[in-house]
C-alpha cells in the first residue's frame, strides 16, 4: 500500500471529499478518466495527488500502474484563515478560508484478482492486454499500407524506366533507318510515324509521290495520242 499527501490545499474538506467519493475503489485509469472530465474545482489538485501516489508506487514498491486501485481517499480539515468583510453600519462579517490535508492510497490487486479482471477483460475486448493487442495489430496494418505503397510507387517507376527505355530504343531504331525524329508537341505525329515507317521499310515517300505523277502523265499522253490517231483518219477519208 503506498500513498501520497497534500497538506494545505486552499479547498475545504467538504468539497474535496465530495471528489473523493467518486474515485474510491477504482482502477486507477478509471479513476484518471473520472478526474479528468469532472466539472469540480478540487478535481485538478486530486488528479495531480492520485499520479503523484501511482509515481511513488512505481518507483519506491516497483509495482505496474496496470495493477494497482485506490484503496482509500479522505480529506482532513487543516487550519482556517479569518477574515473579515465590511457590511453596512459599520459592521463586519467573518470569511473562514477553510484548508484540507488529502490523503489518497493506492494498493495492488490481489493474483486472484487480478485473474479474474484479465479474463473479464479478454471476455468484453477492453483493459491493457486488449489495449496492447489493438496497438499491434493497428501498427501491423501500418507496416503493410506503407509497404504496399512502397510497392506501388516501385512498380510506377518501373513502368517509367520501361517507357524510357522503349523510347530511346525507337529513337535509336530511327537514327539507324535515317529518320530524324521531331520533338513532342511539333507536327502531325501520325503522318511522323508513318513517314518513318515507310522509310523503315525501305521505301521513300517522295518517290511514291513522283511515280503516282509519271503514271498520271503517261495516261494523258495516250489520250493524246488516241484523239491524234482518231483526227488523222478521219483525214484520210
Amino acid at each position: 500500500m503506498t500513498r501520497a499527501t497534500l497538506r494545505y490545499d486552499q479547498s475545504s474538506p467538504t468539497k474535496v471529499r465530495q471528489v473523493l467519493d467518486l474515485i474510491r475503489g477504482l482502477d486507477v485509469a478509471e479513476a484518471r478518466e473520472i478526474l479528468r472530465f469532472s466539472q469540480r474545482g478540487a478535481s485538478e489538485e486530486v488528479a495531480k495527488l492520485l499520479d503523484s501516489a501511482i509515481a511513488n508506487a512505481e518507483h519506491n514498491d516497483h509495482i505496474s500502474s496496470d495493477e494497482l486501485f485506490v484503496h482509500a481517499a479522505w480529506a482532513d480539515e487543516g487550519p482556517t484563515a479569518k477574515r473579515f468583510r465590511p457590511r453596512a453600519r459599520g459592521r463586519g462579517t467573518r470569511i473562514r478560508k477553510r484548508t484540507s490535508h488529502i490523503t489518497i492510497e493506492v494498493s495492488r490487486y490481489s493474483d486472484d484478482e487480478l485473474r479474474a479482471r484479465s479474463e473479464r477483460e479478454s471476455a468484453a475486448g477492453t483493459g491493457a492486454a486488449a489495449e496492447r493487442r489493438r496497438r499491434l495489430s493497428r501498427g501491423r496494418r501500418v507496416a503493410a499500407s506503407t509497404a504496399a505503397d512502397h510497392d506501388h510507387d516501385h512498380d510506377h517507376d518501373h513502368d517509367d524506366e520501361v517507357a524510357d527505355e522503349l523510347e530511346e530504343t525507337t529513337e535509336a531504331m530511327a537514327q539507324a533507318a535515317g529518320v530524324e525524329t521531331d520533338a513532342p508537341g511539333h507536327g502531325d505525329g501520325d503522318a511522323d510515324e508513318t513517314e518513318a515507317l515507310a522509310e523503315a521499310a525501305g521505301v521513300d515517300a517522295d518517290d511514291t509521290e513522283a511515280t503516282d505523277d509519271t503514271e498520271a502523265t503517261d495516261a494523258g499522253a495516250d489520250e493524246d495520242a488516241t484523239d491524234e490517231s482518231g483526227d488523222s483518219s478521219k483525214g484520210a477519208k
